[in-house]
């Protein structure tokens, strides 16, 4: 049975929900404010995982750090062992080709898929952008649409727009 601990970390985002395990972190995920989030959240890591998630703020302080040093502006991209566990398929693919878009540029839906190495499945890529495991630490919100428009975030587009000018050094 695999191990998983969690703590939430607060962000000019909102509160991330972080959850690791003994192969690294399996989520990130970009809390939407409430403890009803929280719950449903760590309910549904629960059957994925089939263990518990136990509250330890320690087993994730690199995350911690990292994202604050992103937030800070003294990171770029995140070094984390992220385990994969929770994404499948081409979901799998996707995500891990939107890590090689670099910091303060976008990719449009149908690049990422082509980079992929299916260049028809962008709406398969905005299905794994959606449902990211890792808010933020895999930069989905480098994804936009094919005209350039920021596109949601899970219902958040508010979230997509702030990093994104985050990154561009908007409002600095």
């Amino acid at each position: 049975m695999t191990e998983a601990t969690f703590t939430v970390h607060p962000s000019p985002v909102g509160d991330v929900l972080l959850v690791s395990t003994e192969v690294g972190l399996v989520t990130a995920h970009v809390l939407h404010g409430d403890e009803r989030d929280l719950d449903e959240q760590l309910a549904r890591l629960t059957l994925a995982l089939r263990v518990l998630p136990g509250r330890d703020d320690s087993a994730v302080d690199e995350a911690r750090r990292q994202l604050d040093d992103y937030f800070d502006r003294r990171r770029t991209d995140f070094d984390l062992t992220l385990d994969w566990r929770l994404v499948h398929g081409f979901s799998r693919t996707a995500l891990q080709t939107v890590q090689h878009i670099p910091y303060g540029q976008t990719a449009g839906y149908g690049e990422v898929a082509a980079m992929a190495g299916i260049p028809r499945a962008a709406r398969a890529v905005g299905n794994a952008c959606a449902r990211t495991p890792f808010s933020v630490i895999v930069p989905v919100h480098r994804v936009v649409r094919a005209d350039g428009s920021v596109g949601g975030y899970g219902g958040r587009a508010e979230v997509k727009r702030f990093l994104l000018d985050h990154e561009r050094g908007v409002g600095v």
